[in-house]
């Protein structure tokens, strides 16, 4: 029997031993969000890490087994990255046999020059280049590797740090770039899956670039003390428990009954219960 590829082993890997905890999850968020349509031309974001480059590969599996036809470009926007981080990209993306497109930006030295909120800025720089460059290139849609992991730490950070009820969607229109839309095929992907694929093929990612943390290492390590890191260590805590704690979130944001809400926004206007009681 021919022994396999390492790229053959990772790509059976998905279909096989994760089958049930990744690819499924996978293909259940597309449909039940309804992610990708026929004529669709998605840009695949790729920043380097574990969930953006297992992203690429499940989007490319998925083009290959599609139904119907749509249209795939990966594309990476460097922001500043230093030699060794740009080539771990590189050289990933070669193992995973990943076509990528890279583009620079000068982002890590604008959010380096600034004092406020350098995180928020670098993420909307970030959503900014990515969505120009990806309508440049003919693409309707871009594609990012945020998981159901993701989503439950930022609903329950809203809560705790935030004080909303407020979580991240499956999809959003964008409101800058007309017919342009931003998709998570990975919404229903849990992270520890995702780890657990990395480790099972003996895979290294870029974890944080980040000029202005150091907390970070070049390849994967725990990252620094953060409010989505403590809001991590309290559902660990809140895991040994109830096992189910995530999911019971995750499908709290899918089943609010506004008739126990106090009050509530929508396209910017607040209602409260008083007003209907």
């Amino acid at each position: 029997m021919k022994e396999l590829s390492q790229i053959q082993n990772i790509e059976r890997s998905v279909h096989k031993k994760f089958r049930k905890t990744i690819w499924r999850p996978f293909i259940a968020g597309v449909k039940r969000y309804q992610l990708i349509n026929p004529g669709d031309k998605i840009a695949v974001c790729i920043s380097g890490g574990k969930d953006s480059m297992l992203l690429a590969k499940l989007m490319q599996q998925l083009h290959r087994h599609s139904q119907f036809e749509f249209e795939l470009k990966f594309i990476v926007m460097d922001p500043g990255y230093n030699e060794i981080n740009r080539q771990k990209v590189i050289s990933n993306a070669a193992l995973l046999e990943i076509p990528i497109e890279i583009f620079n930006s000068n982002i890590f030295d604008v959010v380096t020059a600034t004092d406020r909120s350098p995180c928020y800025l670098c993420a909307r720089m970030r959503r900014g280049f990515l969505y120009a460059h990806a309508k440049k290139t003919g693409c309707n849609k871009i594609a990012l590797g945020h998981h159901f992991s993701d989503v439950v730490e930022t609903t329950l950070m809203g809560m705790l740090f935030g004080a909303q009820i407020q979580t991240m969607m499956p999809k959003l229109k964008s409101k800058n770039f007309p017919g342009m839309e931003l998709i998570r095929p990975m919404y229903c992907v849990p992270e520890e899956q995702i780890l657990a694929w990395k480790n099972y093929n003996e895979l290294t990612f870029i974890q944080c670039a980040c000029p202005l943390s150091e907390n970070c290492n070049i390849l994967d390590a725990s990252g620094g003390a953060s409010k989505r890191q403590e809001t991590k260590a309290l559902l660990k805590q809140l895991k040994r428990d109830n096992k189910d704690v995530e999911n019971n979130i995750f499908k709290s944001i899918h089943m609010v009954n506004l008739e126990t809400v106090i009050g509530y926004k929508k396209d910017g206007v607040e209602t409260n219960f008083l007003d209907m009681y």
